[in-house]
């Protein structure tokens, strides 16, 4: 079903220094969520990676802990940076801007008992699903791609 307001909003948007997780399980797949369908939000309706903007003051991580507190009940102890792009939105006032995303490991277990409080749903998925969706958020697209494609990057670096 495709988003309603996806290109028919016109509430102006802000760009913020954000952060995402990339939750995989240990069998390799992907827990993404389903974006509400609401006005003024980036890619409503689109599948994504869970997490948010950074508030003052927070680094990168805990905000992330607080997004995936709100919005899953769930607080990780610890996560690694994956990867990180930038965004130059100097031409529409907003300046440059970073998505940080973490490489969490978290069984099927747990994410069982998450609890969505935002987003219209949850799930996960193997990469081959989550490839052939048609509604994912472009730039967690491309994040989850290279974390899939990860071993393909270090064939280029030599051994020492």
């Amino acid at each position: 079903m495709p988003s309603v307001h996806f290109l028919t909003d016109t509430h102006p948007l802000r760009g913020d220094d954000a952060v995402a997780a990339i939750i995989v399980t240990p069998e390799g797949g992907y827990l993404l969520q389903l974006r509400d369908d609401i006005p003024r939000i980036f890619y409503p309706g689109y599948w994504g990676c869970f997490g948010g903007a950074l508030s003052d003051a927070e680094t990168p991580f805990e905000a992330l802990r607080r997004e995936l507190a709100e919005e899953l009940e769930f607080s990780p102890e610890s996560g690694e940076e994956f990867t990180r792009f930038d965004f130059d939105l100097t031409r529409f006032g907003q300046g440059r801007k970073f998505r940080a995303y973490y490489e969490l490991v978290v069984n099927t277990d747990r994410i069982a008992r998450f609890v969505l409080h935002e987003g219209a749903q949850m799930r996960v998925f193997t990469a081959q699903e989550l490839f052939a969706l048609p509604n994912v958020t472009p730039y967690d697209s491309f994040a989850l791609w290279l974390h899939f494609a990860r071993n393909r990057f270090a064939l280029l670096v030599a051994p020492a």
